[in-house]
């Protein structure tokens, strides 16, 4: 079954993914990778699975979804490789608009320098870039990409794409302890996602073990640090950082409301204030929410945040 869900994506709602790439077909082998190491990285791309059995795996879950009263907001070609290796990849997200729903695709953008790569992802509704890094010795490091692949070529894909696509840009940043949490890279990646523009730029983090286990994610200073100085050059930053909850809507609950928008981004001590003014609630809370480790209290140009503790560091 190429087709899996329908599963809850804070990005995208309840997304319905399509694995239309074998398990570690990359042209990455990324060092936070928690699929496990790719043996061996591939740069050409090719057909995998005919498109007619793909989209009819797609078939049986939607109507199984129907079946079980579930919506399904997207269908995402989210595989255990690179989607865009897969030559049928623009063919597929055409046959899946016969469905009614929004298609979205999360790549590492690697091969996105290639004309018929930017033409097929043009097909698609929502759309992730990948970008962990500005600096070649980083992106090395990080993303440990197929030797064909050039850097600044990818970058300047970017860019074509970003100028034609019509639908929801994204971009993710993963920030890895000691790589590329300083803060010279990160003011680098903030300012070439200024000229691409994303409608919102994630920073993520590994939330389950990587391929290296030496690989440890940046602290949260560090993640606030990136929040930022990514959003004094982008209109929309927020975070990935395993969090499950209802990250948008008041649960009337608010030590739930204020972890769920700390793991989104975070807030300011007057802001805070503002939500618990709301609800009658003094601030022993956030007192006792940073007694008990559940959120953190940090500081930047003078002023305080508040974040919610990545998974983990209870």
């Amino acid at each position: 079954m190429k087709a899996y869900g329908p599963v809850p994506s804070r990005r995208l709602g309840k997304s319905l993914g399509v694995n239309n790439i074998p398990p570690k077909i990359c042209t990455y082998s990324c060092v936070y990778c928690q699929l496990g190491k790719t043996i061996k990285t591939h740069a050409d791309r090719r057909i995998f699975y005919k498109t007619e059995d793909l989209i009819k795996d797609v078939e049986i879950k939607i109507n199984e979804a129907e079946i079980n009263k579930e919506t399904i907001d997207y269908i995402s070609l989210v595989p255990d490789g690179e989607p865009t290796l897969d030559l049928n990849l623009g063919k597929e997200i055409k046959a899946l608009k016969q469905f009614g729903i929004k298609t979205a695709v999360i790549t590492n953008a690697s091969l996105i320098w290639r004309k018929d790569v930017r033409k097929d992802l043009q097909e698609a509704d929502w759309i992730s870039l990948k970008i962990d890094a500005l600096t070649e010795e980083t992106w090395r490091e990080i993303d440990r990409p197929h030797p064909t692949l050039n850097h600044q070529e990818i970058l300047d894909g970017m860019l074509k794409f970003a100028q034609t696509f019509k639908g929801e840009l994204t971009t993710e940043t993963m920030l890895i302890h000691g790589i590329n949490d300083n803060t010279r890279e990160m003011k680098k990646i903030a300012e070439f996602l200024s000229r691409l523009k994303p409608d919102t730029a994630y920073l993520a983090i590994p939330t389950r073990p990587p391929a290296n286990k030496e690989i440890k994610p940046a602290t949260e200073e560090r993640i606030n640090l990136a929040y930022q100085i990514f959003s004094e050059k982008l209109p929309r930053v927020e975070y990935l950082i395993g969090y499950e909850g209802n990250a948008f809507a008041s649960s009337g609950d608010v030590v739930e409301d204020l972890l769920s928008i700390t793991s989104v981004h975070p807030m300011r001590e007057d802001a805070v204030r503002e939500l618990l003014s709301k609800t009658e609630t003094g601030w022993e809370v956030v007192d006792k929410l940073i007694r008990d480790k559940r959120m953190l209290e940090l500081e930047y140009l003078g002023d305080k945040f508040y974040m919610r503790r990545l998974p983990g560091r209870q």
